[in-house]
């Protein structure tokens, strides 16, 4: 909860228990961009002065989630890599909503050829059929864990490991990896972009966004959850706004015909309100 972003997230309601973090505004260069010194300065500036009191940094790759859905540069990835790497810092990348595909890598990080030294995944893990997550580090990572007193890293839920998960993410693993993931995400991305590219007309709309299987319309105003969300229930669809976002992450098998229909119901349901304005 501590490194979560701290506008938007529940610091305020547990500021008394929460450790303080540094924190480091999103980089304006975008997914495609190049990174500027400048965009890359703030970061290195608040890492640079506060690298004693520093474990590791702790972000996103290539998408940021609840922080607004922004895809950003590739390149602002590698170049956090390599300063964690100058100043003997680890880096955690959270690959829970990228991972197993959705950015059309196999992992978000494939796309700036980093690897980090904790990576966190769960819910494609399974395929969303069961409850699990998983922390990958690299050998030096596990080394130390493993050497210490008493020898294990004794900590974790009751569940954890547990065998019917497990079968459930090798299943649902040896599915993706079986299949023609990489050209089903691809069509996914044609069909987000080719359908939510009206949605830019639309006066309430600021930007339209598309990457992988991942399809984001970012509204001027925080949309109303009461009016929004049961017309779209009407429309037969279930998406679940939230701020100034209306976001699709459509499964990987969705047909070309279910996916029309959800991007004509992110449109007209947009449209509605604008005419309603």
């Amino acid at each position: 909860m501590s490194v979560t972003d701290p506008v938007n997230g529940m610091h305020s309601l547990f500021a008394d228990a929460l450790a303080q973090q540094y924190f480091v505004d999103a980089p304006a260069c975008r997914f495609g961009e190049a990174c500027s010194d400048d965009d890359i300065e703030p970061f290195r500036q608040q890492l640079e002065t506060n690298k004693e009191k520093i474990a590791a940094v702790i972000l996103e790759p290539i998408v940021q989630g609840a922080g607004g859905m922004l895809f950003y540069s590739a390149e602002y990835l590698r170049r956090v890599s390599e300063l964690c790497n100058e100043h003997d810092v680890l880096l955690i990348l959270d690959e829970i909503a990228t991972g197993f595909g959705r950015s059309g890598k196999l992992f978000a990080c494939e796309h700036a050829d980093i690897t980090p030294d904790i990576m966190c995944i769960g819910k494609s893990l399974t395929g969303g059929y069961m409850t699990l997550a998983a922390t990958l580090t690299t050998e030096d990572v596990s080394h130390v864990i493993s050497n210490g007193n008493p020898g294990v890293f004794m900590h974790g839920p009751t569940f954890m490991a547990n065998p019917l998960a497990c079968t459930a993410a090798n299943a649902s693993i040896k599915l993706l990896l079986d299949s023609p993931w990489q050209q089903n995400i691809a069509n996914i991305e044609q069909g987000l972009l080719t359908g939510l590219a009206p949605c830019r007309q639309l006066e309430s709309v600021k930007d339209v966004r598309v990457l992988g299987a991942i399809g984001v319309v970012e509204l001027h105003q925080a949309v109303d959850m009461k009016t929004i969300q049961p017309m779209f229930v009407d429309a037969g669809v279930w998406i679940r706004p939230f701020g100034k976002l209306v976001y699709l992450m459509p499964p990987y098998i969705i047909s070309k015909s279910d996916l029309n229909t959800l991007t004509n119901a992110v449109f007209q349901i947009l449209s509605s309100i604008d005419t309603s304005k």
